[in-house]
C-alpha cells in the first residue's frame, strides 16, 4: 500500500470512476484509468482506500489526511 498512490486517485478520480474500477479490478479486468501498483492486490487496495476515504471526507467533512488516518487504523486492526 502506497500513501502516494492513494493520494493521486482521491484527488483525480470521482467516486462513481472508483467503484467502477473496483469492479474491474475485481472481475480481473483493467480499469479505465491507470492505478498504480505492483499487482492487482495492491491495486485494488489503493482504489477501496481512495473509496474509503472519499466516503469518509463527504460523510464527515474531514479533511484527506484524517479520512488517510481513519483508513490506517482500520488496516492495523484488521491486521492484528
Amino acid at each position: 500500500m502506497k500513501m502516494p498512490a492513494i493520494k493521486r486517485l482521491v484527488e483525480t478520480q470521482p467516486l462513481p470512476a472508483l467503484v467502477a474500477a473496483e469492479e474491474a479490478l475485481l472481475e480481473e479486468r483493467e480499469p479505465s484509468f491507470e492505478v498504480e501498483g505492483e499487482d492487482e492486490g495492491e491495486k485494488l487496495t489503493h482504489v477501496f482506500a481512495a473509496i474509503f476515504i472519499l466516503n469518509h471526507m463527504q460523510d464527515n467533512g474531514s479533511e484527506f489526511k484524517d479520512a488517510m488516518r481513519e483508513f490506517t487504523k482500520k488496516v492495523r486492526v484488521s491486521l492484528n
